[in-house]
């Protein structure tokens, strides 16, 4: 292929934007050491990019996801949750508490704002310096 135009990859990504997100990916990779898929011919490494997505040697959903993994600052882990202690009744039956229901959690909210606004009131403002 001597050169390869947007129309070529087109039909593998069908929003122009998108392609060139994903054609920009691969050619930071490429220049950060990632090996390529086709020969070189000389060309830059956004053209090679545009050429592996136009010769399907690379899934464009795989970039895809790869663009996003690369763009995530934090990544949320579903962890399961801790079982409610059970706490046994007059009956003999047990009763679970939900774990927001229980004493030993913390409420930030329960400040009444009477009690904020003496807390701010005695705060002491910052000395002035030269470093701001």
């Amino acid at each position: 292929m001597a050169r390869v135009t947007v129309e070529d990859c087109i039909d593998k990504v069908d929003n122009r934007f998108e392609l060139v997100l994903l054609a920009g990916h691969r050619a930071r990779q490429i220049s950060q050491g990632a090996a390529i898929t086709i020969d070189r011919d000389n060309d830059k490494n956004p053209v090679v990019a545009l050429r592996e997505i136009a010769d399907e040697t690379l899934s464009p959903e795989d970039l895809k996801e790869d663009l996003i993994h690369s763009l995530q600052k934090h990544v949320e882990v579903d962890e399961p949750e801790a079982e409610a202690p059970a706490l046994p009744t007059e009956a003999g039956e047990e009763t679970i508490i939900a774990a927001d229901e229980s004493e030993d959690n913390i409420a930030f909210d329960r400040m009444s704002e009477d009690d904020l606004l003496a807390g701010i009131e005695g705060l002491v403002a910052p000395e002035k310096s030269d470093d701001f």
